[in-house]
């Protein structure tokens, strides 16, 4: 549904986005993670045919948007950064522009409003002026319009940011349903929205793609991701880590405390990590008729990872 090629934008000389390439299908939801100043939604706004690009092309449902702009555009709802409304529009008023800038009319029209006032919960708004609303339903207003003609491709600039933690959970639950049919693309700072919503993310930093992989495939790339804490109580450190040692799936192995307490971290031998390592390190317990107080598995943190990636090489280089 997307396919963005070798994209580049540059601003005079300063190179805001530079080759990113990546494709989202039907049926995917895309998270966009970087820091400020990234390139995410100079990258959403060529996307969306805003922005012309440098170099590079992007094809939307089949249209390359800088050659045939008008159909690629038909199949895109946009909520750009900021959420811009008309300010001296009611609710009503604006989203009826905009159905109607999407060619509805009359019935149709109304129905398109009666719709998405719904999914976005603007109900007690709907005749009320823009420019008295909350930053909230402000932005809600606005992601109402991108979904007002009913698009196969949504494109959306942080679509949570300025809600409550009630508005979050009804905007992620709305975004997966909508991700059954649609490819969605969505640019986001919260973390938790990759794991809550998205079944793929893309990390951009400095204009470039340095991640692109599922929520668990990214976790993964954390140091301590498939490791195994575990906690014994009345036997020696120095026996501990021995047996720990002859494990055929343990890689390094930090073993700490005395005959009172002992806490290791087992890193695996082998990645992916399939859960051998955990399940040897039970069966040795077991065997061995140690005392065991902890046995968990590390999965990694998104957060970690994302700041491992996105740090300046001098942040990287003091450590």
């Amino acid at each position: 549904m997307i396919t963005v090629e070798d994209l580049v934008k540059d601003f005079g000389p300063k190179r805001a986005v530079n080759r990113v390439s990546f494709s989202v299908q039907k049926g995917e939801i895309l998270g966009f993670l970087g820091p400020n100043g990234a390139g995410k939604s100079t990258t959403m706004r060529m996307i969306t045919g805003f922005f012309p690009p440098t170099s590079g092309r992007v094809v939307v449902g089949g249209h390359d948007i800088g050659e045939n702009p008008i159909p690629a555009k038909r199949l895109i709802g946009y909520l750009p950064e900021s959420a811009p409304c008309y300010s001296d529009m009611t609710v009503h008023g604006f989203l009826a522009f905009a159905a109607e800038m999407r060619g509805l009319h009359g019935a149709a029209r109304e129905q398109a409003i009666q719709r998405v006032v719904g999914l976005c919960f603007l109900e007690s708004v709907l005749h009320q002026s823009v420019d008295t609303l909350s930053k909230g339903f402000r932005h809600r207003t606005c992601l109402a319009q991108s979904l007002i003609h009913d698009p196969p491709i949504l494109v959306l600039d942080e679509p949570t940011d300025g809600l409550d933690p009630n508005q979050k959970h009804e905007i992620r639950q709305l975004l997966k349903r909508f991700g059954r049919d649609k490819a969605i693309i969505f640019s986001t700072h919260i973390l938790e929205e990759v794991d809550a919503v998205c079944s793929r993310a893309i990390i951009i930093d400095r204009g470039q793609v340095v991640a692109n992989g599922t929520p668990a495939e990214l976790r993964a790339r954390h140091e301590l991701a498939g490791s195994v804490s575990l906690r014994v109580q009345g036997t020696a450190a120095e026996t501990v880590r021995t047996k720990l040692h002859a494990l055929p799936a343990a890689g390094r192995v930090v073993v700490q405390g005395d005959a009172a307490t002992v806490t290791a971290r087992v890193y695996p031998r082998d990645k992916p990590v399939n859960g051998d390592l955990a399940r040897s390190l039970s069966e040795l317990a077991q065997r061995e008729g140690w005392r065991l107080d902890e046995l968990r598995t590390e999965e990694g943190r998104l957060d970690d990872v994302f700041r491992s990636i996105t740090r300046p090489e001098t942040a990287k280089g003091a450590e």
